[in-house]
């Protein structure tokens, strides 16, 4: 016979209704007892019934997480861990694809909100305003969007620009391409920010092309903009555009890194499959699922530090050099597309 609740209450010499609260309202119970009853619990195989545990604390047991596009590798990372942490409270997780739309993200939460006690909301596109709207119907964590007065994940995006364009300056690289992504990105706010800092502290130069979509289609389609700028390296917004890149400079013969390194955002795992492997900036996705589920969790405990709703928990990122990356070459494609030999740089414009 399955294991039930008086079993449970018989095990540690309490009554029912004490299981019940060590499960739905802990706060009302004695650490020690409640740590019998889950220790007896965890030996007996029991599980509290959700429906009826939900009765008692009001609660689904249910989180919510929407991203923009799942099809992007970026963000399959990060629900791994927030799938993990949630586990680990006995939660479930309820995840939407936005489609990058702003206003599906809207939608989707107002639907959400009836059915789950929280929501992480990755990389949001949302106006301000509807994130204030929204934030009136269910509790909000955002990840990778700052707001003020909302609990947030962040990765450092900004930092880890200057890493990117402090490795290419270093390699002697003089102009560079920017391919950004959507203009009502946070993280490609970041970016932008981090590369004017680059810029004053290695003096080189830079173009952007953009704002572009974050896929694979938009490096391909940019990389001809980059070879037509006569830049000698290129940042992406992210590895999916960076392989676009990547595949369509093989497809005019233009070596990389030999004429054009190629740097990135996020370290997906193609990014290490790849011929040349690509050098890019790791995101640290699945911590940031976990600490955003975490941040949640804490908003929804009985008793929340007030300073959780305002909370903003930043991750560090660091660069990850590969072979896409390389000296200054000898033989730039300038534009117009054509090769020319030129000697390398004697150093950075100030």
């Amino acid at each position: 016979m399955p294991v039930n609740i008086r079993d449970v209450a018989r095990a540690v010499g309490v009554s029912p209704s004490t299981v019940s609260r060590a499960f739905g309202a802990p706060q009302l119970v004695s650490e020690e007892t409640r740590d019998a009853v889950h220790r007896a619990a965890a030996e007996l195989g029991y599980r509290p019934n959700r429906a009826a545990r939900s009765l008692v604390t009001g609660r689904t047991g249910n989180l919510g997480i929407i991203v923009p596009d799942l099809a992007n590798p970026f963000f399959p990372s990060v629900l791994k861990g927030a799938q993990a942490r949630a586990r680990e409270e006995d939660h479930a997780i309820f995840l939407a694809d936005s489609g990058e739309d702003p206003e599906q993200e809207v939608e989707l939460i107002r639907a959400m909100a009836k059915q789950v006690d929280g929501v992480v909301l990755c990389s949001p596109r949302a106006r301000t305003a509807h994130l204030q709207e929204l934030a009136q119907l269910t509790e909000l964590v955002l990840l990778n969007r700052r707001y003020v007065g909302l609990a947030a994940v962040l990765m450092d995006s900004a930092g880890g620009m200057r890493q990117a364009v402090g490795h290419l300056a270093g390699l002697g690289h003089q102009r560079l391409a920017f391919l950004s992504g959507p203009r009502t990105s946070w993280s490609n706010t970041q970016r932008l920010r981090g590369l004017a800092v680059a810029v004053r502290e290695h003096g080189v130069d830079v173009v952007d092309l953009g704002p572009l979509a974050p896929t694979f289609e938009a490096g391909h389609q940019a990389a001809d903009l980059a070879l037509a700028a006569g830049v000698t390296g290129l940042i992406a917004f992210n590895d999916l555009m960076a392989l676009g890149v990547i595949t369509r400079l093989n497809d005019r013969g233009v070596a990389v890194p030999g004429e054009l390194s190629v740097v990135s955002f996020d370290d997906i795992p193609m990014a290490s499959m790849c011929t040349p492997s690509l050098t890019s900036v790791a995101m640290p996705t699945e911590v940031a699922g976990r600490a955003a589920v975490d941040l949640l969790l804490h908003l929804l405990s009985p008793a929340p530090n007030a300073a959780d709703t305002r909370s903003q928990r930043r991750l560090p990122t660091r660069l990850v050099v590969r072979g896409s990356t390389g000296p200054y070459p000898t033989a730039a494609r300038l534009s117009g597309g054509h090769r020319t030999t030129e000697s390398a740089p004697e150093g950075n414009r100030a």
